[in-house]
This record gives C-alpha cells, structure tokens and sequence, in this order.
C-alpha cells in the first residue's frame, strides 16, 4: 500500500506532543497538512508539511486520505462529520465525542462512505496496563475479584487561558482523564452492568469537574477507577487482588514526558521503565513476593495498527463502537452523581 497522507487538524498539545511525532517516524503515513489558525509553530520540526489556515481547505485537498481531529472536545463531532462526508478516514483525539447520540451518527456515516473511523486512545499501550493484562492472562492473581486505577494529578490552582477550565466547553476531567480509565477497564472486562459515580469540584475556585470516583459493576469483580487533581502525594496507580494474589504499580509510563522533552518515539528503549519503578507481584502461583518487570510502553502500535487496518492486514484495535460505550458509560456516571443513585446501562 502506499505512504497515507495526513491532514492534523491541530497543533496543540495532542498535535505536537503525539499525534505529529508518531505519524512522523511511520514510514506509512505522510504529514501533507497541518492547520494551525493564526501560529506557524509546526514548520520548526515539519517543514515538509504544508500549513493550513482553514478546516475545509484540509477537506478539500485529496492528497489527505486521513483526518486528525485533535481540537478541543466540543468540536469533534462537527469535524470529524465533515470529513467522514468528504471521503477522509477519521481518527479523534479522545474523548469521541460529548453527546453518545452523535457517536452513533458518526458511526452511522463511517459505515455509509466505508471509512475507518478510531479514537486515539493510547493508553492502551501504556506499559502498566500492558502488564497488567499479562499478570492476568497468564492467572497470576487466580480469579480477580478488586481492580483500582488512578489518574492523579497536582494541580491545585486554575489555568488560565486553555478551554478545558471553562465550562462552556461541556467536558471535564470525566471525559479527559475518565475516557483513559474506563477505556481500560473495559478493554479488561466488558460492559458493566450498571455504574455508581461521585464526580465534584475540589479545587477553589473551579468551574469545572477535577475530581470522581466510579465504581462499574460486574458480576464477581469490584472496578474502581479514580482522578484527582489534588493529590500531591500520590499512591499507587493500579491496585490488583485476586484470590492467590495482589499486584501494586505506582508511578505512569514514561511515553508523554519524553514526547514533551522532544524525543522522537525510537530506538530500544523506548518506553521501558527502570527497574525502580517496577510494581510489586505478591502470589501464592510460584510463591513469588517482588518486583515484576514492567513491559516497554508502546504508543507506535497504535498508528502502525491504523496503517495495517488500512492495508486491510489487521481489524481495529479502538473502534468507534468501544470510544462510544466510554462515552456511554461517562453519561450515565454523571447521571448518576446528579441523582445519587445506581444508573443501569
């Protein structure tokens, strides 16, 4: 097949720090247009790819077979719309969309023009979830019976200046950090039964959601999943028992600090965590109580599977029907936190 040419719809955080580097060390796909409204901060470390000012004229180029759409959340149903209709292959920044109703529009359109539609959750690969999964496909911890995650962060103050503290924006830290966690989850163990949610403004001051708990049900697993910007001193990231065992992970996977230093996603090492910041596995299965070693982190599997699902080598890994059961379920998490009840899904 040949090189896929890319059209990013922005180049903000999502842009420059993911989405443009790992499109960029893919011999698959070709950068042909980056929109940037009124800076030109791209040309620095692209100046083979053309600066755009204008959405449609991104749409209109047809050397662009695949659409980013990377902007701010309230804007990736319009978008993403436009370019399922003008022909392109869409990916989203997480979350999908704001509104479940649109997702399955979207999905609706993908289907009819026969386009590939995905949302970029890359987290997926992070190299603690990777783990995790291994622990668990291989039994370590017997039947799992209590699963916590964690997206913690210390931000006691409101940023100024950026769209993600205003509430006009529809969204939150339930559909910025959540998206991750419950994608995860449900990457894990299906479609929860019903959901119990406590999502509350912490910080003084806020406009917007900087904190929940949730707590999706399942039949013989008890799923908890948590983000804070108040945590200054943070616990572990995952917290796994199981009948023959636990597993406890602190620390994140180091992809996004070095992608934000500037390094190009590359080489042996990428992703792999020292020994240090290994979790700790405690199991009867073996007798073994210490460090387990993480998996590389890899955020380029996420690409190279777009471009074999393009080739028609490969299914999907994120389908837009799995971004919007996290959409779904964040719906019925912030319907259940208004009402204090359990919301069946």
């Amino acid at each position: 097949m040949n090189t896929i040419g890319v059209g990013l719809a922005s180049y903000g955080m999502s842009g420059e720090v993911f989405h443009a580097p790992l499109l960029s060390v893919n011999p698959g796909f070709e950068i042909i247009s980056i929109l940037e409204r009124t800076r030109s901060l791209s040309r620095k470390r692209y100046p083979e790819a053309k600066i755009i000012r204008n959405y449609h004229e991104l749409l209109k180029d047809d050397s662009i077979e695949l659409v980013v759409v990377n902007t701010p959340d309230r804007f990736h149903y319009g978008m993403a719309r436009e370019a399922l209709e003008a022909g392109k292959h869409v990916i989203l920044e997480k979350p999908f969309v704001l509104d479940s109703r649109e997702g399955d529009e979207l999905i609706s359109i993908a289907d009819d023009q026969k386009r590939l539609l995905s949302v970029f959750q890359n987290r997926r690969w992070d190299g603690d979830f990777m783990t995790i999964r291994e622990i668990l496909d291989k039994g370590l911890l017997g039947r799992l019976v209590d699963y916590e995650a964690h997206f913690d962060r210390y931000r006691n103050f409101i940023q100024q200046n950026t769209w993600k503290e205003d509430p006009a924006s529809g969204t939150g830290t339930i559909y910025n950090l959540g998206s991750h966690l419950i994608d995860q989850a449900l990457l894990l163990f299906g479609k929860p039964e019903h959901i119990n949610a406590d999502i509350r403004i912490q910080r003084t001051g806020g406009k917007i959601d900087d904190a929940f708990t949730l707590w999706l049900g399942y039949p013989e697993v008890k799923v908890t999943i948590k983000a804070s910007y108040m945590v200054r001193e943070p616990g572990p990231r995952y917290l796994l028992h199981g009948t023959e065992g636990s597993f406890l992970k602190h620390g994140i996977d180091p992809q996004e600090e070095a992608l934000k230093k500037g390094n190009l996603p590359a080489g042996p090492d990428w992703g792999r965590e020292p020994r240090e910041e290994w979790g700790r596995l405690n199991t009867e299965i073996g007798a073994y109580n210490g460090p387990y070693k993480t998996l590389s982190g890899n955020y380029l599997a996420y690409y190279e599977n777009i471009y074999q699902t393009l080739a028609g080598k490969a299914e999907l890994a994120v389908t837009a029907t799995q971004a919007n059961l996290v959409i779904k379920v964040i719906e019925a998490a912030i319907e259940s936190s208004q009402s204090g009840h359990r919301v069946r899904l």
